[in-house]
């Protein structure tokens, strides 16, 4: 068994040094890890043979790193240790899914003896009958349609997270269909016949979001003349998913955490918080993992929203499905309009095949709604699309249709582009008149101009200003 890749991970060093000095010296390449979050992480990148994990671990225990490793490597056998070697412990773990468990104190012989044994079963993977009948009647998953090995990698993480209730972060492009995915996690999931709420976290500012995920009581603030009902409750049973979760402030971020964390939810304005028993589905087009680096956005909130990742790939790395999106949107869009469209031209469909879809699937469905209300045969021809390819990569001379925004989500997306543009030079100057007019001391700063201190540091990483080589803070 020379070469099998084991990972440790206990909370304790005693125990994870202990176990990898006795592994080690059998041959084994061991990586340990002192909490489940970072483990997991790990696990999101690179395959393991074996996971030794402890039970009783603070944020995220043993029992909740073994139903997430059911997900993301279903094949890889499990081993808990545990201090509580009461029957009841190690049955719930079996239950589980783990091969076997140790308790504490064990020796290297025994240690030894479980690593060979769960090495040795053979793993069995998760049954894809389901998806394999799905993808050969429809072509397709649940509302999605494509037959490319990106997607059916797509179908199969969620036919096997679905089950289970950890937190997913869906990732990807605008326009990809992550509330597709959040919507096919939830019908198949145990929670189907109970709710599912979205709520796009950019459509509501700051003080607004905050009550309509946790909810107010009446006279909490100007404008509550009555109490509401957080978005977190009514979701309570079902599932609750966060579109856009990056787009939150960090005060509420913090509340937010707090919520995951005690499973309770205390309405603003209120005093006795309320218990929650909801699936938490989160998705952003943007990297969180670079927003925790800058500040942005809480790292300890990216782990507890991170528990299964699934990435959602842009239209342009699967033109393979490209036939069969078009003739999905051109059926129905024929079948809306009352018009007998029999399909494309060699000459549209080139000319598709080459086009970038910067808006993904999203704007492939617009590009093709448009196309079926002006053609005037039963035939979309190159010129019914009403696109040009940019004719260069430099960006110079691309076709005034580049440019224009060709739907409502185009104008929303260009509009919020420029939005982005303009709001940068104003922030800076507000910053840096702060810093100046306070001998650039950040904290004064903060306080004068009203915000808090976190939140401010983080404006400046954000435009990249430094106060080294200024006054001292």
């Amino acid at each position: 068994m020379a070469g099998r890749r084991i990972m440790v991970v206990d909370d304790e060093a005693i125990i994870r040094e202990g176990i990898n000095r006795i592994l080690s010296g059998s041959e084994f390449f061991v990586e340990t890890y002192a909490n489940g979050y970072l483990a997991l992480e790990k696990l999101q990148e690179s395959s393991f043979d074996l996971l030794i994990t402890d039970l009783k671990m603070p944020g995220m225990g043993g029992m909740e790193v073994l139903k997430s490793i059911r997900v993301l490597q279903p094949e890889m056998p499990v081993i808990i240790i545990t201090g509580y070697s009461s029957v009841d412990t190690a049955v719930e773990a079996m239950k589980n899914g783990a091969v076997d468990y140790v308790s504490k104190p064990f020796t290297p012989d025994e240690i030894l003896a479980k690593v060979n044994s769960a090495l040795e079963k053979k793993a069995v993977l998760v049954d894809d009958i389901y998806l394999r009948k799905e993808l050969r009647d429809n072509h397709g998953f649940d509302r999605f349609i494509g037959a490319s090995a990106e997607m059916q990698k797509v179908y199969r993480r969620i036919m096997q997270v679905a089950p289970t209730d950890s937190s997913v972060l869906i990732t990807g492009e605008s326009g990809t269909g992550k509330e597709l995915v959040a919507s096919a996690i939830h019908k198949n999931s145990q929670r189907r016949d109970q709710v599912f709420v979205a709520v796009d976290c950019t459509s509501l500012a700051e003080n607004l979001l905050e009550s309509e995920l946790f909810g107010h009581v009446r006279g909490s603030f100007t404008g509550a003349v009555q109490t509401k009902t957080g978005l977190f409750k009514v979701a309570d049973g079902g599932t609750l998913f966060l579109d856009e979760v990056a787009n939150i402030s960090l005060t509420t971020q913090a509340k937010l955490l707090r919520v995951l964390q005690e499973r309770e939810v205390t309405p603003i304005g209120g005093t006795q918080p309320v218990p929650i028993n909801i699936r938490l589905i989160t998705a952003t087009n943007r990297n969180l993992k670079t927003m925790v680096a800058d500040g942005s956005f809480r790292e300890d909130l990216f782990f507890r929203l991170n528990i299964i990742p699934v990435d959602l790939p842009p239209l342009r790395e699967r033109k393979g499905d490209l036939p069969l999106l078009i003739a999905y949107f051109l059926k129905k869009f024929a079948d809306e309009m009352g018009k007998e469209v029999r399909g494309l031209a060699p000459d549209a469909l080139a000319l598709l095949e080459e086009y970038p879809f910067s808006g993904n699937v999203r704007e492939l469905e617009n590009i093709i709604e448009r196309a079926v209300v002006l053609v005037e045969g039963g035939l979309i021809k190159k010129e019914d699309l009403e696109l040009t390819l940019p004719e260069d990569e430099e960006g110079e001379n691309i076709h005034a249709c580049s440019l224009i925004p060709q739907s409502v989500y185009e104008l929303k997306e260009r509009k919020r582009h420029l939005r982005e543009i303009a709001v940068e030079p104003i922030e800076k100057a507000f910053a840096l008149n702060a810093l100046k007019r306070n001998n650039w001391n950040v904290t004064r700063a903060a306080e004068q101009t009203g915000m808090l201190r976190p939140n401010f540091q983080a404006l400046l990483k954000k435009l990249g200003i430094s106060i080294r080589g200024q006054w001292d803070n």
